[in-house]
């Protein structure tokens, strides 16, 4: 099987698992603390980010990159993509009353488009497969 597709396959499973986490941490602030959007929301996605980073790194891109710099190029997405996901969610969900769980579905897939884009050709793209597996 082609490299990239099983490396895509990778992304994408490892995405489904930090869009578990994500949803989990959302539902349990929206519901249990009654909290407001972007209160649910910003928690959810640093937990989703943090776990989905790891696994990617290790098992997705096998980069043997400088992890603080690595770190660095992801956060300078989120610096960008954050803000905006929160402004234009919040904005759907407490000003338009849309369903917040569409509006953090609808955020989700943004995210895991930009962010496989962004790691695979800026985070990674020079040093994927350079990690050297344990034997």
């Amino acid at each position: 099987m082609n490299k990239e597709l099983i490396r895509t396959i990778k992304f994408t499973l490892f995405s489904i698992s930090a869009g578990i986490i994500e949803v989990l941490v959302f539902t349990l602030l929206k519901e249990v603390f009654h909290l407001s959007y972007w209160a649910c929301y910003l928690p959810a996605l640093i937990a989703s980010i943090v776990w989905n980073f790891t696994l990617n790194r290790e098992f997705t891109f096998k980069s043997a990159a400088n992890i603080p710099k690595a770190m660095l190029l992801v956060f300078l997405f989120y610096a960008v993509f954050t803000p905006v996901s929160t402004i234009l969610g919040n904005y759907l969900a407490e000003d338009l009353l849309w369903n917040g769980y569409l509006v953090t579905a609808l955020n989700m897939i943004a995210n895991f488009v930009l962010e496989y884009l962004w790691d695979r050709f800026i985070v990674f793209g020079k040093s994927i497969d350079t990690k050297q597996s344990k034997k």
